[in-house]
């Protein structure tokens, strides 16, 4: 090796190449193109270029989980969920009780009794937005597998436009709506603004896909979450009304069904003075045993210690439930 001074590039030994071989780069140095030619595993000139990679890079969370994982940070997942069912096996009893003249409080309802009643509630919902999203994802991947193909990105970018610009005005007409319309006419309102959210928010992803639009990891993160608290909390509220109107739904059941339910006969040695209608009392003691029965009575539930009766022909507007404790003082007899 040989060096001109201080600033000298090293240049290997040896006289000048001349003759057929004069300009072709010697071992180890790059050619023309970037190749070299003395390197059987470089690539040829004239060859494409290395695919840049694209995705996530390994160890590094994706937006999607990064957000789950901040709205997941208020608490663990099995106690949000048995909070949820919790709450909305209370709103439907809540509801109902009300819509029957009581207090749900009256019941005495145990957790456990609050989270079965919430099944009802949360069944068709569940269903429901499993199968939303089971064909929104499987639209959305398809869409972003074409466009990481580069078929068709033009097109797929003013399709996303005009359904993000359509999203947009229906969220803005349903959220209207739901300000204006009765409780009772707004059960698939929530729902529906919600589809519309996820469905402009996954539009705008896709666009920004299509049209090379980059980015940054903090921003993604920040509307991902914004997009699933904003969705979680329509479902929520949707969730609620739909459990609301299942309540008021079992009240009006009742009005309907009153003759199927088990006939009650109370025993009692005192008088109860159950002065409601379609409710006999019968003296069936005597002067050393005194014993009164009154039959006319139907079986709501037993709950909370205490007997519920409905009285036959009972209805929601002018319909009184019988509260009787459930101890020795009172015997009842139940049949067809």
């Amino acid at each position: 090796m040989r060096s001109t001074g201080a600033h000298a590039r090293a240049v290997p030994d040896g006289p000048p190449t001349v003759g057929p071989d004069a300009g072709r780069p010697g071992p180890g140095l790059p050619g023309p193109s970037g190749a070299d030619p003395g390197d059987p595993y470089s690539d040829p000139p004239g060859s494409p270029a290395a695919p840049v990679p694209t995705g996530t890079p390994p160890g590094v969370q994706p937006p999607m989980a990064r957000a789950v994982a901040v709205v997941l940070a208020v608490g663990p997942p099995v106690t949000l969920i048995t909070a949820l069912l919790f709450y909305f096996g209370w709103a439907r009893a809540d509801t109902q009780a009300r819509a029957m003249g009581l207090d749900v409080s009256l019941f005495g309802y145990t957790p456990q009794d609050y989270m079965l009643r919430s099944v009802t509630s949360l069944f068709l919902p569940i269903v429901a937005l499993v199968a939303v999203v089971m064909v929104s994802v499987s639209t959305d991947r398809a869409l972003h597998q074409r466009v990481h193909a580069g078929r068709g990105n033009a097109a797929i970018a003013r399709g996303a436009q005009i359904v993000t610009a359509a999203g947009a005005v229906g969220a803005a007409g349903i959220a209207v709506a739901l300000l204006v319309l009765p409780g009772d006419t707004r059960i698939v309102g929530p729902y529906v603004l919600a589809a519309l959210v996820w469905i402009v928010a996954a539009a705008v992803r896709l666009r920004r896909h299509a049209l090379g639009v980059l980015t940054g990891e903090q921003r993604r993160v920040v509307d991902t979450t914004l997009v699933i608290a904003l969705i979680t909390m329509l479902l929520f509220w949707g969730t609620t009304d739909f459990a609301q109107t299942v309540g008021r739904g079992l009240a009006a059941n009742y009005e309907q069904s009153v003759q199927s339910l088990p006939h009650a006969a109370v025993y009692s040695a005192t008088r109860l003075s159950i002065d409601v209608p379609d409710v006999t009392e019968t003296d069936v003691g005597t002067t050393d045993a005194p014993l009164y029965r009154y039959t006319g009575l139907r079986l709501l539930v037993v709950s909370g210690g205490r007997y519920f009766f409905l009285h036959d022909d009972w209805t929601l507007s002018d319909g009184t439930v019988v509260v009787l404790p459930d101890n020795d003082n009172v015997r009842v007899e139940f049949g067809n």
